[in-house]
């Protein structure tokens, strides 16, 4: 464990006793007060016989999901589009199978009804993928924008599609100009390009998963193919502190619109709740969303809503998690940010205890609780 880690002592014990018990193997924790670094946090093993540092790449799961909802929001604020323009103004093939009222809005709230179109992770084309979902017929018994539930991966290869056909670049091209660039964000990725992974290698964090009661490497996203895979819902990569400063920045707009990537109305736009109430169908609870965000969810139960920001997280908090693993979130009443990341999958029921501990023992050690 990094020095600067007794900044967090009641974290730092909750992550050792998750190791202890099988839940992971090494983990990355960053936090920082108006926009200033005040813990980082590496424990354990990266990868057999690589101690996890501060500047271990990790896998940061659908995590990585405001990056492209970000990239949407930019091309709005452009004047570009709009939230509720139709998919099918510039991809005219995803009207199939009765499909042509869904909105941009609608696959950033998860009220599309294409959660048939998920699948198991796999290293699938780009173009193949876009075309898959132009032919997906929507979840039965679903109006879209009436229902909600959360799409784990399909839907975003189409919001990246539109980011493509909007802007005129690849989808890798414009996270890479418009959003890591602007940061300086030189370690992140959605998708490691081939050319730097022999140079990445070193530094690459492996994934875990419990199999037969014990963890494992993950059986794809480990592989070369699976690191270099475009997948805007979930293949984002990098240092927790580089997505802390995704976060630093967006709730330096939030709250003074000093943001380098979007303008404080839209920024609060997609933070706040866009759709509210609704019983979320993937996670069978009731959640609010954001245009591509997570906003705080306390108030449908902190010890039972999925993903939560933790006990101690205000009602204005906005991020998102990554399965099994990560979560990074901005909390404007208390100046906050805070990325977890560990490299374990343990199930869904440890992970929700698990995150459940740590972020609430996180404000108590940083005396915000």
């Amino acid at each position: 464990m990094t020095a600067n880690a007794s900044i967090f002592p009641r974290a730092a014990a909750l992550i050792e006793q998750g190791a202890e018990e099988g839940f992971h193997h090494g983990a990355q924790c960053y936090a920082s007060l108006e926009g200033a670094c005040v813990g980082s946090l590496a424990y354990g093993e990266a990868r057999p016989g690589h101690p996890m540092t501060d500047e271990t790449v990790m896998l940061w799961m659908s995590a990585a999901k405001p990056l492209t909802a970000v990239a949407v929001g930019q091309l709005v604020e452009a004047g570009e589009a709009t939230f509720d323009d139709s998919v099918i103004r510039w991809l005219p093939a995803f009207a199939a199978e009765g499909k042509s009222s869904i909105t941009i809005r609608h696959l950033l709230e998860h009220t599309a009804g294409l959660r048939g179109a998920d699948r198991e992770w796999q290293a699938e084309e780009w173009d193949a993928a876009v075309h898959r979902l132009c032919a997906q017929p929507l979840d039965a018994d679903w109006t879209p924008g009436a229902k909600a539930g959360y799409h784990i991966e399909g839907t975003w290869y189409i919001l990246g599609a539109l980011v493509e056909k909007i802007s005129g670049l690849s989808f890798t091209d414009y996270v890479r100009e418009y959003i890591f660039d602007r940061l300086e964000l030189s370690n992140s990725y959605v998708g490691v390009p081939t050319e730097r992974l022999s140079e990445l290698a070193p530094r690459l964090g492996y994934v875990y998963h419990l199999h037969q009661g014990e963890l494992v490497s993950h059986p794809f996203a480990n592989r070369p193919e699976a690191v270099a895979h475009v997948r805007p819902a979930g293949n984002g990569r990098g240092p927790a502190r580089e997505l802390g400063r995704f976060y630093e920045d967006l709730l330096a707009g939030w709250q003074r619109d000093e943001s380098k990537l979007l303008k404080q109305e839209t920024i609060r736009l997609m933070t706040g709740r866009s759709r509210e109430g609704l019983f979320d169908e993937t996670f069978r609870h009731q959640m609010d969303w954001g245009l591509g965000f997570m906003p705080d969810n306390n108030r449908y139960g902190a010890d039972t809503v999925p993903y939560s920001f933790g006990r101690h997280a205000s009602s204005d908090s906005f991020g998102h998690g990554g399965a099994q693993s990560a979560m990074a979130f901005a909390d404007p009443v208390h100046a906050l940010v805070l990325v977890v990341i560990f490299n374990g999958m343990p199930g869904e029921p440890r992970h929700q205890r698990r995150m459940r501990a740590v972020l609430p023992a996180l404000y108590e050690d940083l005396g915000l609780a």
